[in-house]
């Protein structure tokens, strides 16, 4: 299936399961995940209508940034995979949005950096929701300490929260729980609107629980090689 297609009936897929869960078609973002295909295939994503990119490595979604110059003022670029804090400063420069800032060391590192005739950097905090030892993210508790200390600095703003559920029978859980703490950082007085959750096998799952913003790879671009 074409690119232009598979997103196509992905963006159907995503409207149903908001028609699903009560709410509004077009309720809930779609960021096509790009990990591992070629910067030709964002640009046949591009041509389809997508404007915003998922990356997972720092050095290959700064490549696609580079080959893909072009069309930069109208792509917004994720990074929504683990970031050292010794690869800090690219990320600031190049990237628009990173949905991985698990402690505060990355986001005092992240602000320094961010160039000051960029907007600010759009960030969410990654939280290891389902408490894997192999899993990047802040754990719950830790969380809305977190979260006010990334909201007070500079340069940075501050948009929610993003997860990777364990599949399996929890799954579904683990999705609530990442609502439930998400809704309680915004009744302390957080202005967040952005929970990144759900991916092309618990898309649903996630709309249901209140994702606002689902990272969509394999089900757009094909099985990675």
């Amino acid at each position: 299936m074409a690119i232009s297609d598979s997103l196509q009936a992905t963006k159907t897929r995503l409207d149903a399961a908001c028609v699903a869960a009560g709410r509004a078609p077009g309720a809930v973002g779609l960021l096509p995940v790009t990990k591992t295909f070629p910067a030709d295939a964002v640009r046949e994503a591009f041509a389809a209508g997508a404007r915003a990119f998922g990356e997972n490595y720092v050095q290959e979604g700064l490549a696609k940034i580079d080959a893909l110059a072009d069309l930069r003022p109208q792509i917004a670029w994720h990074l929504i995979g683990p970031l050292q804090s010794n690869k800090t400063r690219p990320v600031a420069e190049q990237f628009d949005w990173v949905h991985s800032v698990d402690r505060l060391k990355v986001a005092q590192r992240l602000s320094e950096q961010r160039p000051a005739h960029l907007p600010d950097l759009q960030v969410c905090l990654q939280v290891n929701i389902s408490g894997e030892a192999s899993k990047s993210g802040a754990l719950p508790e830790e969380v809305p300490a977190l979260a006010q200390a990334v909201a007070a600095l500079p340069r940075l703003h501050l948009r929610g929260l993003m997860a990777v559920p364990e599949p399996g029978p929890g799954a579904r859980a683990q999705h609530d729980a990442m609502a439930a703490l998400f809704q309680q950082l915004q009744s302390q007085g957080l202005a967040l609107d952005t929970l990144s959750l759900g991916m092309s096998a618990d898309l649903e799952d996630a709309v249901a629980a209140g994702s606002t913003l689902v990272r969509v790879g394999s089900a757009i671009f094909g099985a990675r090689t």
